[in-house]
């Protein structure tokens, strides 16, 4: 596996090794041994799928408050988006800063996002099955949302047809009226 940087602190492109031949391939998505080989330290609980059906749909920006916050190592199985994690610990250098990167089946890339980011994702195909594993339960408590279209944060989505949103995601606040509770601890 290669671990390659983003301009976020702990928010990392993951390449798995694939072995491939004429019948097609295997890969390992995860192990342990192989993530703490890359100095990533994570114990996953939950394992998501989604699916969906039409090309340029928006999911995000969400989020787990703390106690109950969530790593996520994100990947695409069919289809394609652009993956966004965005730096939303109070006092953290790149907080409010974002980062997108294309994540494909084509490509076989993952996104590993540390606790204290909010997550979204744009799809670019028809048809995406989308998978993560997450480090925390799921708690519908601590279960948040921030507006995809924050000005404070600007990510840049290109174009967003408000019916491909959910309702959930079309009520979610802005952040500086959310109740996020993630603070950079160095």
């Amino acid at each position: 596996m290669n671990k390659i940087a983003t301009k976020l602190d702990g928010v990392w492109i993951i390449e798995p090794q694939v072995f491939g031949d004429k019948r097609g391939y295997f890969m390992e998505i995860w192990s342990t041994r192989n993530f703490e080989e890359l100095g990533l330290d994570y114990h996953f609980v939950q394992d998501n799928q989604s699916f969906t059906a039409q090309k340029g749909t928006l999911r995000g920006i969400h989020f787990q408050n703390s106690p109950m916050s969530q790593a996520k190592l994100v990947r695409v199985s069919r289809g394609a988006v652009m993956d966004v994690a965005v730096d939303l610990r109070k006092d953290s250098p790149t907080y409010l800063q974002w980062t997108a990167v294309e994540l494909s089946a084509d490509n076989k890339r993952m996104l590993m996002i540390p606790r204290g980011f909010g997550h979204g994702f744009k799809t670019l195909t028809d048809d995406v099955e989308f998978c993560y594993k997450v480090d925390n339960l799921y708690s519908k408590e601590h279960d948040r949302g921030i507006r995809f279209n924050d000005p404070a944060i600007g990510v840049d989505w290109g174009e967003v047809k408000e019916e491909l949103l959910s309702p959930k995601d079309t009520a979610s606040p802005l952040l500086a009226d959310s109740d996020c509770n993630f603070v950079y601890e160095g």
